[in-house]
């Protein structure tokens, strides 16, 4: 083998290494490379021209948009593209950052409109969902664009940095922590076996990074409800089995609008989340556990429920003057509720909306056959 092959291949090995497992970031190893033309092409490194469009802000003040062009490689982060425009072209630049690593939750952010962390998502994937959503919607760019923004539901300090006081607020209003008050403390330890274990594992994955409160619904008109973040921590635990308090916090998991009935089911919390803890998914178990020990009379939320399936176990579909009738007027107990629904009645009755009889569904005993099954299972 000829000298100067045997140096290339030494060259080549050299810098995958370096990429690989340098401390430096990506971008600043790629410059050495762009100098080094000779590499390039042995490499095939693709670099390619990208427009990053910041959201710049003061405290109270209305946001603007920044651009700021970059040469990066597909595999860069987010983060390593914020880094190099906060080191190179504008240092006044301020965003959150820690790990670099998936670990922390430091540097959520928002993402052509998306909650994630800056850390996780590279240049590259975000180029071919933009490419994906474009071609659907018949559009191109000559220049691929990148807009980064601050996480939602949360106010500005500077740029990407908000204030999350009310993100760690949320979070204490649930009592996170194991209460073992009104249990005998052990000498050593509390003994789980790997079952009780293994029912903790998912929701303990959470970082509290913010993404999941960033994207909530719920949160947008209804600033009482403690979060996604917080009810999933709220299952960890309710699941729990070292807690002594498990009748307490389902008590005031289910009041008002603040606790999982809060919650407007529109799974984005679970599609954002960085770390598959599928905050709905908790919210869920908890409302099971709640459903299991309530009575339909305890409150308006939990009626809903079980008259819903009551309703259509008996009719295959809902009989509508008897679900408003039981929900809303409390089985006729509740005299206000009941004259609350009569102006809607009149007008449906005007219309001509009003239900005057019901019929149940064809397959209504299929329906009710697969509603047990389900039931039994649980």
């Amino acid at each position: 083998m000829k000298p100067a092959v045997k140096s290339s291949i030494r060259e080549n090995v050299c810098l995958y290494f370096m990429l690989w497992t340098s401390s430096l970031p990506s971008f600043m190893i790629l410059r050495w490379v762009r100098h080094r033309k000779d590499l390039n092409p042995r490499f095939g490194l693709i670099i390619m021209e990208v427009i990053f469009k910041i959201t710049r802000q003061q405290e109270n003040s209305h946001p603007v948009f920044k651009s700021y062009v970059l040469e990066v490689e597909p595999g860069n982060t987010i983060l390593d593209c914020l880094n190099q425009i906060k080191w190179e072209q504008d240092g006044t630049l301020a965003f959150r950052k820690n790990c670099r690593n998936t670990i922390c939750g430091s540097c959520a952010v928002r993402i052509n409109g998306r909650s994630a962390l800056a850390c996780k998502e590279n240049v590259g994937s975000e180029l071919a969902r933009l490419e994906k959503i474009s071609s659907l919607a018949n559009q191109s760019q000559a220049t691929p664009e990148i807009t980064v923004a601050p996480l939602g539901n949360m106010p500005v300090i500077k740029d990407l940095v908000v204030d999350m006081n009310g993100f760690w607020n949320n979070l204490q209003k649930v009592a996170p922590y194991v209460s073992t008050a009104s249990r005998q403390v052990p000498e050593r330890e509390f003994l789980q076996t790997p079952q009780e274990r293994s029912l903790l594992d998912q929701t303990g994955n959470c970082i509290m990074c913010g993404a999941c409160y960033s994207e909530c619904n719920a949160l947008e008109v209804n600033p009482d409800f403690v979060g996604p973040h917080a009810l999933a921590k709220a299952y960890r635990m309710v699941a729990d089995s070292r807690d002594s308090n498990t009748e307490e916090r389902l008590e005031n998991y289910s009041a008002g609008t603040q606790g999982v009935w809060g919650c407007t089911r529109c799974l984005y919390c679970d599609s954002v989340c960085p770390m598959e803890v599928a905050p709905l998914e908790q919210i869920t178990k908890i409302k099971q556990e709640i459903l299991e020990r309530k009575e339909a009379s305890d409150s308006r939320a939990i009626r809903h429920r079980k008259v819903l399936v009551d309703l259509v176990k008996q009719g295959g579909w809902i009989d509508e003057r008897q679900f408003g009738m039981q929900v809303v007027g409390n089985y006729l107990r509740d005299l206000q509720g009941l004259l609350s629904l009569a102006p809607l009645g009149l007008r449906m009755l005007v219309k001509g909306k009003f239900p005057l009889s019901f019929e149940p569904s064809q397959g209504t005993e299929e329906v009710r056959s697969l509603i047990e099954s389900v039931q039994n299972t649980d």
